[in-house]
């Protein structure tokens, strides 16, 4: 089988890791509820930043985010590992900037991730994703974000959503709260699919 996986707050916790780097950076020591009922992908809003200051942030955080000890979701590398071991094909297809690719690359594999170049996408806005996902006709595709799951209505691929506080409200996909529930979904899925 063919599985997708996003990368950024899908398999790495990258979200949480940058509003800790901003905490210190900012000397603002916000409590974690703050991060943990933010209801949009941007993580700003908390240090009293508006969108140009959030984006003008990130930007310059990019390269500390990106490469320092950004957590795996617990299961995540396990699962990953699982699936490439019992043959299946592992496509990594991720919105971070072309510049970013090569090394994100490098540090994903570092972790354990098992990377093959031509399965792994990058330098494409969230929006484009749906070509490569429907180019290589994916079974399975996990994102966190409900605007690239959308895109997926009309293709076969099975769209499963990362469970993050500002996608509750997205429920035209499975939900994976937690990484050692994913074997169990795809399964449960096929016998599904095999009854029709």
């Amino acid at each position: 089988m063919k599985f997708g996986f996003d990368i950024d707050d899908t398999l790495i916790n990258l979200r949480e890791h940058a509003f800790l780097i901003y905490r210190e950076k900012l000397n603002m020591q916000l409590p974690m509820e703050s991060f943990y009922s933010l209801q949009r992908v941007e993580i700003h809003e908390p240090f009293g930043l508006t969108d140009e200051e959030g984006k003008k942030l990130w930007e310059n955080t990019l390269e500390t985010i990106y490469y320092t000890d950004c957590p795996i979701f617990p299961g995540a590398l396990k699962t990953i590992q699982d699936l490439k071991y019992s043959g299946h094909d592992i496509y990594y297809i991720t919105a971070r900037p072309h510049k970013h690719g090569e090394r994100t690359k490098v540090w994903l594999r570092e972790q354990g991730f098992p990377i093959e170049d031509d399965k792994f996408y990058y330098g494409m806005k969230d929006n484009e994703k749906i070509n490569i996902i429907h180019q290589l006709n994916l079974d399975y595709y996990v994102d966190d974000k409900p605007t690239v799951l959308r895109t997926l209505k009309n293709i076969d691929t099975t769209p499963i959503i990362k469970d993050q506080s500002y996608n509750k409200e997205y429920r035209e996909a499975t939900r994976l709260f937690h990484w050692s529930e994913f074997k169990h979904m795809y399964e449960k899925s096929l016998k599904h699919n095999r009854k029709r």
